[in-house]
């Protein structure tokens, strides 16, 4: 049975959370992305929650979490230090692993590179590493031609064109961010039920999940804003130090499998699942898929 609770850390940022699981036991802890919440994860926390204490925060800016109104708010190592708070609170470190989709990717590459002690694996699903990423923004005009929704989601009227049309720009994005069945329909796992989950939630406020693009560098070049060709990352600030399983699913539009091209270079204990057919929405799509090549990956 999944839990609901809210932690307040030390910070001033309150995280609630869903958990299931004895206390005391190995810790899993679940990091979303946009435009979702934790609940995307409860197939998982149900599949892990009789051996594991499974952990999915609503990330800041994510109601009923606390969400600041500064953009600036909402740089990397802010959202790091609400993961090392929220660690502080459940349980000791290391916490067994991290597993992350889409920002909450951004969030655990930079743990699993800057602060290894805090885990013992990590997990991404369809969540580009940074210096990946910052590759093809700067040089791959596909990539950069595929990430210009968040040129849009920086806008300072996202939120209000994104609230249009009972959000129709959001369930867009469950239906263009893949191919799709012929037979089934686009985003066929969107059932009446979770289209009211995610109506909720963003009836509380968008302006947080927009405050994610608005605060990062990473972001397509354009001819006013050049800021992303000038930038550099240290490898050694940006490698994973930890083992670390990723999966993708191969249909990401937003995000193509070039996005994996040299991840070796920065992932020096990778295994990589590679899923055909699957699009960004895989954690939907092919949750036991994921419930089994996690179960490997915390056997190793």
């Amino acid at each position: 049975m999944i839990a609901t609770t809210q932690f307040d850390l030390p910070n001033g940022i309150s995280l609630h959370c869903r958990i299931t699981g004895p206390a005391g036991a190995p810790i899993l802890l679940f990091l979303h992305g946009f435009p979702e919440a934790a609940f995307i994860w409860d197939e998982l926390l149900e599949h892990f929650g009789n051996r594991y204490c499974c952990v999915a925060p609503n990330l800041r800016g994510y109601a009923p979490s606390s969400a600041p109104t500064d953009p600036q708010q909402y740089r990397v190592q802010y959202l790091v230090a609400d993961i090392d708070a929220l660690i502080s609170c459940i349980g000791t470190r290391p916490i067994s692993a991290l597993i992350a989709h889409d920002w909450g990717g951004a969030v655990a590459w930079t743990i699993a590179a800057q602060h290894p002690e805090w885990i013992e694996r990590l997990a991404i699903i369809n969540s580009p590493h940074p210096g990946i990423f910052l590759r093809d923004l700067q040089q791959n005009p596909r990539q950069q031609a595929a990430s210009a929704y968040m040129n849009f989601l920086r806008r300072p009227d996202a939120e209000k064109l994104l609230s249009e049309n009972d959000f129709a720009r959001l369930w867009s994005m469950f239906s263009n961010w893949g191919p799709g069945d012929p037979e089934r329909g686009n985003a066929p796992w969107l059932t009446d039920a979770l289209r009211d989950q995610y109506r909720a939630l963003w009836r509380t406020g968008l302006t947080g999940p927009c405050n994610y693009y608005r605060a990062s560098p990473l972001h397509p070049p354009t001819a006013q804003d050049q800021s992303v060709m000038s930038i550099t990352l240290a490898p050694e600030r940006i490698t994973s130090q930890r083992p670390t399983l990723v999966i993708w699913g191969e249909e990401d539009l937003a995000l193509p499998v070039s996005l994996l091209d040299g991840l070796d270079s920065y992932v020096p204990d990778l295994r990589l699942v590679r899923v055909p057919g699957a699009t960004h929405w895989i954690v939907h799509e092919r949750a036991q898929l994921i419930c089994a090549e996690l179960e490997r990956h915390l056997r190793t």
